[in-house]
């Protein structure tokens, strides 16, 4: 799963990656080095402008909520739960579909965390203690130290509660898609106690876009779901490496670049 990461990269600098020809300043988010559920995020889209003569569609770097909300949705309060679409499933379950055929995006990142519950903490449990787990999170980023490009939906949510002039009378919200982790050895050699691939922290992971699937992404005109669905193809292996990091990323009020910071192996408490 997806369920926290980090972007620190300025919206200048996505922008030329991603070949963006439209963003508001207005809309610069801090960077942000504990990104969870239900806060505002970048995405990169192709749509055609608002008010446009023109009906061709633009790049544009846009500020979204993270937690999808289906645009027949009553009320926004299912958005927490719907950060995540799996790849498997994302063309067929009602809450995605539209949005798979006609809304899809790239939500940039440097690298998202995932948790793994130490093998003495398991052990615990399997007992029957009542010793909550603490888990190691880890933090999985490309080897590269190129953006980490996930597949995501957006959708629109209209709430009728306001009147159509106020800013908060329409939501845009996005899901990022996910996929079976790898198996395969990480593209850095773990230290002794780390996982040997990603599979062996969780066995989801976000589906990263490489570069040449980004164009044919975003691409609105692009409807046919057989085809869309090639491109949610795993990234090829040993892209990606993994280190440990400080368990105070898990707390969401914890924010600054040293939950970065690598640690040479899993704190005290928290052995794979």
């Amino acid at each position: 799963m997806c369920g926290r990461y980090a972007a620190s990269r300025r919206p200048e600098d996505l922008a030329g990656i991603f070949e963006v020809e439209k963003w508001e300043p207005e809309e610069t988010l801090d960077p942000d080095y504990n990104v969870a559920p239900t806060k505002d995020v970048y995405a990169v889209l192709d749509r055609p402008l608002k008010d446009a003569q023109s009906p061709k569609p633009v790049r544009q770097l846009r500020r979204l909520k993270w937690g999808l909300v289906p645009s027949w949705a009553k009320t926004p309060e299912g958005g927490a739960r719907m950060i995540n679409a799996r790849a498997e499933t994302v063309h067929e379950k009602p809450s995605y579909r539209r949005a798979f055929a006609a809304r899809r995006c790239i939500v940039p990142a440097d690298g998202y965390y995932e948790w793994v519950t130490g093998s003495g903490e398991r052990d615990l449990e399997v007992e029957g203690k009542k010793k909550r787990p603490r888990k190691q999170p880890y933090f999985v980023l490309p080897a590269d130290g190129s953006v980490f490009a996930m597949a995501g939906l957006y959708e629109f949510w209209r709430d009728r509660t306001l009147p159509d002039d106020h800013p908060r009378a329409w939501w845009v919200t996005c899901s990022v898609i996910t996929t079976e982790a790898e198996t395969s050895p990480l593209a850095v050699a773990p230290a002794e106690g780390v996982p040997y691939a990603l599979a062996d922290i969780h066995p989801r992971m976000p589906l990263m876009l490489t570069p040449d699937r980004w164009d044919a992404w975003l691409d609105p005109a692009r409807t046919d779901v057989d085809g869309l669905r090639e491109l949610l193809a795993p990234p090829p292996t040993g892209l990606m490496r993994a280190y440990p990091v400080s368990t105070a990323v898990s707390n969401v009020r914890n924010n600054g670049p040293e939950l970065l910071k690598e640690l040479e192996g899993p704190e005290e408490g928290t052995l794979f």
